[in-house]
């Protein structure tokens, strides 16, 4: 059984048992439920919403808060000295799918 899930404006398809990271959730909780379900596949059946399907919920355990690696961007004009570079960190949070119910 799988489900696709979107947050933080992006889309992941997850499998119970997946460690996902995603964009930082501020939550002081330990258990986050996702209710923004677009899929469940359960091998059989395949369930798709119109934008989320109703009931559907998936379960998550959030495992930690960090920071993802740098990214650098370059900026470059030729013929002047004219350089810029910038460095980029997300903040990301670290899930645990535990249960994807209908």
């Amino acid at each position: 059984m799988y489900a696709v899930i979107q947050t933080g404006g992006k889309q992941y398809k997850v499998f119970k048992g997946d460690t996902i990271d995603v964009e930082r959730l501020d939550t002081p909780k330990k258990e986050v439920t996702i209710k923004d379900v677009l899929l469940i596949s359960d091998g059989k059946d395949i369930k798709i919403g119109k934008p989320f399907i109703k009931d559907a919920k998936v379960v998550c355990e959030v495992l930690s808060h960090f920071r993802g690696k740098k990214i650098l961007s370059y900026k470059y004009k030729r013929r002047t000295y004219a350089r810029w570079r910038r460095g980029h960190r997300q903040s990301l949070t670290r899930l645990k799918i535990k249960e994807i119910a209908v």
